[in-house]
Order: structure tokens, then sequence, then C-alpha cells
């Protein structure tokens, strides 16, 4: 009776230490948050300085953004390397009909209303998506490979458009009805940035379709298991063609509102927002692999990324060892990912010894014996 309560104690303190644990490594994202927010305010007194605080979740809602409709991506076990050039391509169609668009075969200069100018941006980001959803879904090509091909086509388009300058003259015209995009949405509301007030829509938006919708259950599914989910009635190609092009349309978003933050486009914006969309989500706790990730988890990623590199330029670090330090952080995030899956891995082993335990001990009834598998 001894060795039997010693031996439930025992269990009990190991499953203990395994939820600790487990609560540790998935809350490893807002750990690292908070651990940043000590460690630069000590270092440097503007870092908490509320504008500071401002101008740093401004600059993380860009990228948070982004990272939302990357998770999307991810969560089916894919990816999405066409993000940043993405940005770049719907920036330069804002501004060449902000600025003015010349008809070819006319000496006609078109200007566009505003709204018009929005929804042929978002429209050109949310087909980029549709041609990288298109490609992996139907064409079955490497997702990979798909985006990345998509990163080079749509940074060249881009330059091809604006024939590589940059656009300047996006003030507008009260005259021709082209006003007032730039002035609202690079302005603040209640003195909270605009972008800011955008990731949080688009924050509440990917929640309630991945937690509220069967589409999010179905994005889940494919990640974790895409032939048992295709087994079971999933429309795999119209869930993996429907992420990408809602990851397409948040970068285009993200084109439209960083034109406004600039003033400004340049086939050239948006270098490394893939990378820095990829390193909020691992950061956040999904997994690459597929089948695990959170729009919570994600923006906390964020919020690691951008408070990190604003950290790093307050206290006078080069932006060479910015990049080292950036790289390092996303090294350990996916060091903690796996070791993650090993302790929920772990946990179900015990799991299943602890069933075959209560079931009658380790061995069947016609006297073989019967071992978990190695883990």
């Amino acid at each position: 009776m001894t060795a039997t309560t010693a031996d439930s104690d025992a269990q009990a303190r190991e499953a203990r230490r395994r939820r600790i644990t487990q609560i540790m490594v998935e809350g490893r994202a807002f750990v690292a948050l908070i651990v940043i927010i000590i460690i630069f305010a000590s270092l440097s007194p503007n870092f908490l300085a509320t504008e500071n605080l401002i101008i740093m979740t401004r600059q993380v809602a860009f990228n948070a953004i982004v990272a939302t409709g990357m998770l999307l991506t991810i969560l089916h076990g894919g990816i999405d390397l066409s993000v940043g050039s993405t940005v770049g391509l719907t920036g330069v169609i804002a501004g060449t009909f902000l600025e003015g668009y010349d008809v070819p075969l006319t000496e006609l200069v078109a200007y566009p209303s505003v709204w018009v100018v929005i929804i042929l941006s978002l429209a050109v980001g949310a087909f980029v998506g549709w041609l990288n959803g298109f490609v992996i879904a139907r064409l079955n090509v490497a997702p990979f490979i798909a985006t990345l091909g998509m990163l080079f086509a749509a940074r060249g388009m881009a330059l091809v458009i604006s024939d590589g300058r940059t656009f300047t003259q996006l003030r507008g015209d009260p005259a021709l009805g082209n006003t007032g995009f730039l002035t609202v949405a690079g302005g603040r509301l209640l003195n909270i940035p605009i972008p800011v007030l955008v990731m949080l829509v688009v924050a509440i938006l990917a929640s309630i379709l991945l937690n509220r919708t069967p589409y999010g259950r179905w994005l889940y599914a494919i990640g974790g298991n895409p032939r048992a989910a295709e087994l079971s009635g999933v429309p795999v190609q119209m869930v993996v063609t429907r992420a990408y092009v809602l990851s397409g349309l948040g970068a285009g978003l993200v084109g439209l509102l960083l034109t406004a933050d600039l003033v400004a486009a340049t086939p050239r914006a948006g270098q490394l927002y893939e990378l820095n969309a990829i390193a909020a989500v691992v950061i956040g706790g999904a997994a690459l692999s597929g089948g695990r990730g959170t729009v919570r988890g994600t923006l906390i990623g964020a919020f690691v990324i951008g408070f990190l590199v604003t950290g790093l330029v307050l206290v006078g670090v080069s932006v060479f060892w910015q990049q080292v330090i950036t790289g390092v952080v996303i090294i350990l995030a996916v060091a903690l990912d796996q070791a993650q899956q090993k302790l929920m891995a772990s946990g179900r082993l015990s799991g299943e010894r602890k069933k075959q335990k209560d079931a009658g001990g380790t061995g069947s009834g016609d006297g073989v014996e019967v071992s978990a598998p190695a883990s």
C-alpha cells in the first residue's frame, strides 16, 4: 500500500512538472516579450515612453497583419514567401494611380478615385495569392517553390510597372476626388495609429475564421493530416487556395498602409517581410509542419520581433548585429517548438502506458508482451 501511494505521488509530481513545463514552452512568446520589455526598459529610459510605444506598435502592426495571413498558409503545412513582394507590388499599383496613370496610346492621364485605388490594390494582392493557391493546390507544386517563384515574379512586376522609380507625388487633388486615403490611413484615431486599429480588426476576423467557422476546422485538419482530411470530405484544394488568397489580401492591405505611412510608394518596399512574418508565426507557437498555431500567439510573436529590433536600435546596437540577434531568436524559437513537440509526444506515450497498466499490466492475454512504440 505504501509503495502504491509513493508511486502515485511520483506520478502526480511528474504530471505536474510536465504541465508546468508545457505551459512555459507554449507561453514562450509572452515570456520572451516580458523579458525584452524589462531588459530594454532598464537600458533605455525612452523605451516605455508613450510616444515610443505608439511608434513601435505602429511598426509592429505591419508585420502582424502580414504574419496573420502567413499563419493561415502555415496551418495547412504550407508557406508564403511572396508576401513581401506583394506588399511592394500593391504599393506600386496604388502609387501609380494616385500619382496619375498615363493611358496607353493616348495623351490622357487617369486619376481614379481613392476607393477605386484601394479596391484595385487589394484585388492585385488577392490575385497574387490566388495564383499561389492555384499552382500549389491544383498543380501540386511545393509551396516553398511556388511562392519563391512568385517572390521574384511579383517584385519584378513592381519594378516593371514603376520602371524602378519611387512615387512621391501622392497627395492627390481635391478636384479629382483622389485625396483622403493617405491622410486617414497614415493618421491616428483617438491617438491610436490607423494601422494598429486595422491590425486589431484583422486579428479579430482571423480568430473568428479559425475558431468559429468550418473553414478554420478544415485548415487545422489539413495541417494535422491532409490525407485523412481529404478522405473525411474536406475540400482540400478550396481551403488551401483560399488560405493563399487571404494571405495575399493581407499583404495587399499592408502595401496600402505602408504607402500611406511613407506618403510614397517604392517597388523595394516589403523586403524581408516574409521572413519577419514567418519568425512571428514560429515564435508565437505555430508548427511549421502545420496543424498548430493561433492568432494570439502570432500577434505576440510580431511584438517580440518589433520590440526586440526597436530596443536594439535605442541602445545603439549595430544594424548588422540586429540581424544576427534576430536570427538567433528565430533559431531558439524553432528549437523550443521541437522541444514542445517532443514533450507532447512524451505525454501521449505516458498516457498510453498508463492506460495499458490500468487495463491489466504490461502483458496481453496470450502472454505476448506489449511494448509502447518508441518516441
